[in-house]
């Protein structure tokens, strides 16, 4: 019977030794970040990355920021490490996008900052204008379904093809109901989009991935979106629950700053438009 007790003492003592151990594991866990500690943001090249570097070279110290620039070449893995801590922000998508990807990935982010807007372009290497797309020709489209459905609303925009009525917000490739030009549409990755341009009559491609492949939208592209009351602004996002993280704030501040503004104006002339 004593021995009994001991036994029963000693996994009582273990017990609470481990949840004693779990406790201030937990509330290592909870500790909020210092304005000093890193804040590591994840982008994609250009132009998110070369923005959050130009903050961090001429900005950043000024203002108290300790900024660590991540970057990423597609479109899942910023809001992956994002939703699991392993980045404290990211800096590469729109609020539409944003929001679909929590609603199919049961992700929870939020929007903290617009930035800027990379207009959609309609790019080829085999013509220069939009009324030389032949006959039957591919058009590349990005795959997954935001950026898909912007690009179906953009071609419809300039008349290459027709959406059903009703169908704009969720458009698919099924939803086309004129082309009168016969045109197949092949769906690839948003980031190989500008790769895809050697096997295909034309390819829509989100800017930041035109910018990165060397095109010119303004200049390069056979149509290029329209800003007036675009809904595809580029914003900085954090896990909900971190929108007031003093690190963050000082980041979105910088972000929508007059020097901003001029880098993104002098340096894309006209490619990428801040929005604020």
């Amino acid at each position: 019977m004593r021995n009994t007790t001991k036994i029963a003492a000693a996994v009582l003592a273990t017990g609470a030794l481990t949840l004693g151990l779990s406790a201030c594991g937990a509330d290592k866990s909870d500790t909020k970040a210092k304005a000093s500690d890193p804040l590591v943001v994840a982008a994609t090249p250009v132009p998110h990355a070369e923005i959050l570097n130009y903050i961090k070279d001429h900005l950043a110290k000024k203002a108290g920021l300790n900024l660590e620039v991540k970057e990423f070449t597609d479109y899942v893995q910023p809001n992956n490490a994002t939703e699991d801590g392993s980045v404290d922000a990211n800096y590469f998508q729109t609020v539409p996008y944003l929001n679909d990807f929590n609603k199919k990935n049961g992700t929870h982010l939020a929007s903290v900052a617009v930035v800027h807007l990379e207009p959609l372009g309609l790019y080829s290497k085999k013509f220069k204008k939009l009324d030389e797309l032949k006959k039957g020709g591919t058009i590349a489209l990005p795959n997954d379904a935001d950026n898909e459905s912007r690009a179906l609303r953009f071609l419809a925009s300039t008349g290459v093809i027709g959406l059903k009525k009703g169908s704009e917000a969720t458009a698919t490739p099924q939803d086309i109901a004129k082309n009168p030009k016969g045109l197949q549409f092949k769906e690839v990755e948003a980031a190989q989009t500008p790769r895809s341009l050697q096997d295909v009559d034309g390819a829509v491609i989100n800017g930041n991935y035109a910018i990165g492949a060397g095109l010119k939208p303004a200049k390069d592209a056979l149509a290029l979106e329209q800003t007036k009351g675009n809904a595809y602004n580029n914003v900085l996002a954090v896990k909900k629950g971190n929108e007031n993280d003093p690190r963050v704030k000082k980041l979105a501040k910088l972000l929508t700053s007059p020097e901003v503004k001029k880098f993104i104006e002098d340096k894309y002339k006209g490619s990428v438009l801040p929005s604020f």
